[in-house]
């Protein structure tokens, strides 16, 4: 039974998250690294007003994710995959062992400012339950206008999709969707047009400043967000990070992919346990736990038989 530890994106987050992490020496170091890095305090960027910031917010989960990550590679446990979904494939990344924890930080604090700077006020995403892919994208081409663009974005579960773009056309489509069958169409927590053509310009950005850092290969298979294939050169998953900003993340694709590949046991680093519910309903002969929900006790528990039974 092979194991994957799945790192959370934007939408996860709650006021004050980081203060839920494990009580341990290798999250209590981590803390003390990012901090170092920012020059203060990483738990300024958790507070309900710092969350309002695109920056803070990923920023925020990079640390929590590696910090928990961290927890696990203390006690030896290591995974045989990972992902992470958005901004979570940076703490993915990190522990596949492809970059350094402090350049990743040092990145996502500019793929935020790029973020928030690109589309500053009057954009967002929204989450449509209930709508195959198909019918989603003809309920937009019907609903939206030039003047108010939006795209169908993340694919999270075949009925669970996103969309992306300007606030007007997104509340015009969610209002159309509950019309023609969703079960729920809702505005996310999110206030950047993630994952769709809008944010291009920050993909090439960000690709210029993956360049200027160190790549490593990864010591395990790293799941793409935009293509959903094991990637396993750092060429592939400097690419795979640029370019998912403005492309949507195949998330439901991905973690089939990790599935087949003999993936029995996920492990969702914090905050959160979207990722659990997700993979908990995709592959319900699979077991599913979330550090922020099950425990990291528990959690290694599971993972050190696991690795026993090989």
């Amino acid at each position: 039974m092979k194991s994957a530890f799945l790192f959370p994106g934007q939408g996860s987050q709650w006021p004050e998250f980081l203060h839920e992490l494990p009580n341990c020496t290798a999250v209590k170091k981590t803390i003390e690294e990012a901090s170092d890095h920012l020059g203060e305090s990483v738990f300024n960027f958790h507070s309900k007003e710092a969350l309002a910031s695109t920056k803070a917010v990923q920023i925020s989960l990079l640390t929590a994710g590696v910090a928990a990550y961290r927890a696990f590679d203390s006690e030896r446990i290591q995974p045989d995959f990972v992902g992470g979904h958005s901004v979570g494939a940076f703490g993915a990344a990190v522990a596949a062992g492809v970059m350094d924890f402090r350049d990743a930080l040092k990145i996502v604090e500019k793929r935020g400012e790029l973020m928030e700077s690109a589309f500053p006020e009057g954009y967002g995403m929204g989450v449509v339950l209930g709508l195959e892919a198909y019918q989603l994208a003809q309920l937009i081409a019907q609903t939206v206008d030039k003047q108010y663009p939006v795209f169908m974005s993340n694919q999270n579960a075949p009925d669970q999709l996103t969309i992306s773009g300007a606030l007007p056309g997104i509340e015009k489509v969610l209002v159309e969707v509950q019309q023609n069958g969703a079960r729920c169409a809702s505005l996310l927590n999110v206030s950047t047009p993630s994952h769709c053509p809008l944010l291009s310009a920050v993909s090439d950005a960000l690709l210029k400043e993956l360049h200027a850092v160190s790549f490593n290969s990864p010591t395990v298979p790293y799941v793409g967000n935009r293509n959903a294939r094991l990637l396993f050169t750092p060429e592939e998953i400097c690419l795979d990070l640029a370019e998912s900003v403005s492309s949507a993340v195949q998330w439901h694709d991905a973690s089939s992919v990790l599935y087949e590949n003999g993936v029995r046991l996920f492990i969702e680093m914090p905050p959160g346990n979207v990722l659990t519910r997700l993979a908990d309903r995709a592959f319900p002969d699979a077991k599913a736990l979330s550090v922020t929900e099950n425990g990291l006790d528990d959690c290694l528990f599971v993972a050190e038989r696991q690795k026993l039974k090989g």
